[in-house]
């Protein structure tokens, strides 16, 4: 999906949110555990739920892979069903040397035809410009995280007085454009992503965190708006398992509806 075609679906449908398909089969109604597929039917009730609120959906790799070749097939079948106007973004963290980096853009954008990865920078420029070879797709680069861990190195500074995220945010520039590169900001880290929208002041940023985690919609807004909106704001657990009975599609449309309420309001206030 082209950046355009990005914006013109926010536009359209009043709403920058993604919605994370986190799919634990602990936590799914338990009926669903009866079925030949359950994390394909869990999916496919939310997508039906939700559609019409996102623009972006986000399965978290991990919770497929887990479960091996059948958990592989979850994902194909649940990427094939949402809808061609909806950004899909595969949350795999990948990032290798040159090669092995090659594969694994060729794993999630031609065989798993998803939109967008997510991929860590750590390894540098060879590692990532791979997933940069393939038109209309895009690399989400982790940036600023919102995990206790990021303590450990993203704000560590070198001799030149300058933090580590910030010198990935500005060296990345480098390898991808505001057309193919987004960025994740984690949401609780607020006045952060105002950091990062200084000097990323074009590209979209994923914003996980908002809901279940705590982060302020308002406050990402606040901080990290654009004037293309420049945000897909994510909640997982929030809205997939805002029940866990057989009301929960339904309690996932409310959720799922009162996000995109409140982002039509910011988006009307910022004249958008």
């Amino acid at each position: 999906m082209t950046r355009a075609a990005l914006i013109e679906q926010i536009k359209l449908k009043r709403s920058f949110l993604c919605v994370g398909l986190d799919t634990d089969l602990t936590k799914i109604p338990e009926y669903f555990l009866q079925k030949e597929d359950p994390i394909f039917e869990f999916n496919k009730a939310i997508i039906d739920a939700t559609k019409d609120f996102c623009v972006a959906y986000k399965p978290n790799t991990a919770f497929y892979e887990c479960h091996g070749p059948k958990g592989w097939e979850s994902l194909k079948k649940t990427l094939e069903y949402i809808p061609k106007d909806i950004f899909t973004i595969a949350d795999a963290k990948r990032g290798d040397i040159g090669n092995t980096s090659r594969y694994y853009a060729d794993t999630f954008f031609n065989h798993l035809s998803a939109d967008a990865v997510t991929v860590a920078p750590y390894m540098g420029e060879d590692s990532v410009t791979p997933f940069f070879e393939f038109k209309n797709k895009w690399v989400i680069l982790l940036a600023l995280t919102s995990n206790k861990g990021a303590l450990d190195f993203q704000f560590t500074i070198d001799a030149n007085n300058e933090e580590l995220y910030k010198k990935v945010l500005q060296k990345s520039q480098d390898w991808g454009t505001e057309e193919n590169l987004m960025y994740v900001v984690g949401a609780t880290r607020a006045e952060g992503i105002g950091e990062v929208r200084k000097i990323a002041p074009k590209h979209f940023f994923l914003v996980p965190g908002v809901g279940a985690q705590g982060g302020s919609l308002e406050d990402v807004a606040k901080h990290g708006w654009n004037d293309d909106c420049g945000l897909l704001v994510n909640s997982s657990r929030g809205i997939i398992y805002a029940s866990q009975g057989k009301d929960f599609s339904e309690k996932a449309q409310k959720a799922a509806r009162k996000l995109q309420q409140k982002m039509a309001n910011i988006l009307d206030a910022k004249g958008f």
